[in-house]
């Protein structure tokens, strides 16, 4: 079969952090007659040259080159596409590692849509990644349309031909950006790029020892050296005006406002700073015409304009204001409804730790010079802030805590000015309604509630909660499909989780009372508290000293979450005694860890059923041993007052 993706990954000195990208190339779902792996060493000096030779000689779809040192990834990429058999080349770092379908989809969904250039949906652990630009997929991106200029970096797969028609290839020698310039003009020059969202296909990875190439401190004179070389490529394919100027603005929002906000700046040294700051007001100065700066957000302005200005000492001022403002999310009811979690909340921005204020009759002005000082500054940006609250937004994302894959979640929200300090100021306040359907969770995991929340100048993130515990709501464990789906709130902090992997007592089964369990002599009904949509069937298993029966039975939820009802028939001329009663919400996993006892017991004598209690585990034992001493105290009264009447 022809080779259709060639996966190269520049490799040097990555020791056991490779292990796990080796690993998800052999795990792929891509026939192994259909994709190859390209190793290019770069002169690495620990173990990995004799361990990539013996994966070689053991699996014949990885292949390995060893070079002498480039300096950078560059060169390794570019022997990696020559070395390419594929249709598509894809670009791993040695420290990362794939989905293991990633590249069957990414593969299959570039031929449906012609693409030159396909993006697969990425993961970032303890590391930020494009959220976007994966909020849905598009399969035909341009630069225009959608956020492609979010996603510079090369881990992507690119059409062969297309590469080489153009003669595109990486920068080489030991430099920054190298990735900026060929995947800008990889999107500029492509007849379509496509964008895939709805499964993670890359996980970039932060090394446990802060080692990843791209999180060294960096030489600011060489680095913005390289960044213009990526501006170049927009000019050379671009005509000036809106497109441009919002490609630039990508370079001076993230390359260089970013670098000067808030903790981002403040931890860094002082001469570290100056020197950084020096570089950026250069290309600001250089670089960029008034359009770029005009269509950043409020707070990105302000640091530009004191950056185009020359005014350190304002940047670091400004900074230390924003390094108090966080976004704050509470919940306000979760609850099953109709098969899916309604999770109800409310998003607002804090400063100090305070719900920050903003003026009540404000209305949108141009920064159409720079402010004063910074209180000035951060005038403006609250009056701003305050005019575009009409754009503010508020989304739920799940996060799976293992893997850090995130998902956009439906949601309906409301903005609300609150009137605060007398009606002169107010708070921006979103309240939003999230659903969330347990069966569009890729997976079983751990997920974390993450609101993210758009207001003026702030894009920010935080955990939804904390809820506090007198008041936080309580829903049950729901159950789809054989899913089972709990809400819960985490401890110490209280925040919002969703356990889609949860089993035994955390479902909460152990709380049915024997009032809320009915039996006769064929038929069984429980009210448990859970949630289930729609008529799920359910395995129950009746176990008794030396034998086990089984029987199906119905799950049905009531619509308002309240709980459901679990009815079946008992298996016929149920012997007599007592049988212990279990049930697997997946009939599937019958007789396995998807099992749960019930804390109730059937008696079965002379055709009639009854339901009696289960003793704990232990209560026998104890029972025994407190029988045993009551005994012992009878006797020790009892044996002298027979020996007198002897």
């Amino acid at each position: 079969m022809p080779v259709k993706v060639s996966v190269i990954v520049p490799v040097y000195n990555p020791g056991v952090y490779i292990e796990d990208c080796i690993a998800s190339l052999q795990r792929q779902s891509l026939p192994p007659d259909e994709y190859e792996a390209v190793f290019v060493d770069d002169g690495s000096t620990d173990g990995t040259p004799a361990r990539l030779d013996r994966l070689a000689a053991e699996d014949p779809r990885m292949r390995v080159i060893h070079q002498e040192n480039s300096g950078w990834s560059g060169k390794p990429r570019n022997v990696g596409i020559a070395a390419a058999r594929g249709e598509f080349v894809m670009f791993v770092d040695n420290d990362d590692y794939l989905g293991d379908e990633a590249l069957q989809r990414m593969y299959e969904y570039g031929v449906a849509n012609g693409a030159d250039v396909v993006v697969g949906k990425m993961a970032g652990k303890n590391r930020g990644v494009p959220v976007e630009l994966f909020r849905r997929s598009h399969p035909r991106a341009t630069v225009a349309n959608a956020p492609l200029i979010d996603s510079l970096t090369p881990h992507k797969m690119f059409r062969k031909e297309f590469l080489d028609r153009i003669g595109l290839r990486f920068p080489e020698g030991r430099r920054r950006l190298e990735d900026h310039v060929f995947v800008t003009e990889a999107f500029l020059r492509a007849d379509n790029v496509s964008v895939l969202s709805d499964y993670v296909c890359y996980y970039h990875i932060r090394r446990d020892d802060a080692s990843n190439a791209g999180f060294q401190r960096f030489d600011p004179v060489g680095y913005f050296k390289n960044l213009r070389e990526a501006l170049d490529v927009v000019e050379r394919y671009t005509e000036p005006g809106a497109v441009r100027d919002r490609l630039f603005r990508r370079w001076l929002r993230v390359e260089m406002v970013e670098r000067l906000r808030a903790r981002r700046l403040l931890g860094l040294p002082d001469d570290y700073r100056r020197e950084l700051f020096a570089e950026i007001h250069k290309v600001v100065v250089e670089r960029f015409g008034p359009g770029v700066a005009a269509g950043l957000q409020p707070t990105q302005q302000v640091v530009a304009a004191f950056a185009e200005a020359d005014r350190y000492d304002d940047v670091v001022a400004f900074a230390e204001w924003e390094a108090g403002v966080a976004p704050a999310a509470d919940p306000t009811r979760v609850e099953w409804r109709d098969g899916t979690l309604h999770i109800e909340f409310t998003a607002e921005y804090a400063s100090a730790g305070e719900p920050m204020t903003f003026p009540a009759d404000a209305a949108r002005t141009p920064l159409a010079d720079t402010p004063k000082d910074v209180e000035e500054a951060v005038a403006w940006v609250g009056a701003e802030t305050a005019a575009r609250f009409e754009q503010a937004t508020a989304d739920l994302l799940l996060r799976e805590r293992s893997s850090s894959a995130q998902y956009f979640q439906p949601v309906e929200f409301t903005r609300e000015a609150v009137p605060a300090d007398g009606g002169e100021r107010v708070r921006l306040v979103l309240r939003a309604t999230a659903t969330v359907d347990p069966a569009g969770l890729p997976g079983d995991g751990v997920w974390d509630a993450v609101v993210r929340v758009k207001l003026g100048g702030w894009t920010k993130e935080c955990r939804l909660g904390p809820a506090p515990r007198a008041t936080r709501p309580k829903p049950y464990a729901g159950v789809a499909d054989g899913r089972a789906v709990l809400p819960y709130w985490t401890e110490p902090h209280g925040n919002l989780s969703l356990d889609t992997k949860v089993k035994g007592k955390r479902l909460g089964l152990d709380g049915v009372r024997r009032q809320d369990v009915t039996a006769s002599g064929t038929r069984l009904s429980i009210r448990l508290p859970l949630h289930a949509s729609g008529g799920a069937r359910v395995e129950l298993r009746f176990s008794a000293p030396g034998r086990t029966l089984h029987a199906s039975g119905t799950l049905t939820g009531a619509p308002d979450g309240s709980g459901s009802s679990l009815d079946a028939t008992l298996p016929a001329r149920l012997p007599r005694g007592v049988w212990r009663v279990a049930v697997s919400l997946d009939p599937d996993t019958a007789g396995q860890r998807g099992t749960v006892g019930l804390p109730f017991a059937l008696r079965a004598a002379g055709g009639r059923v009854l339901v009696v209690p289960v003793p704990r585990p232990g209560t026998v034992r104890k029972l025994a041993r407190s029988a045993r001493r009551a005994l012992g105290a009878v006797r020790a009264r009892v044996t002298p007052l027979l020996a007198g009447r002897r």
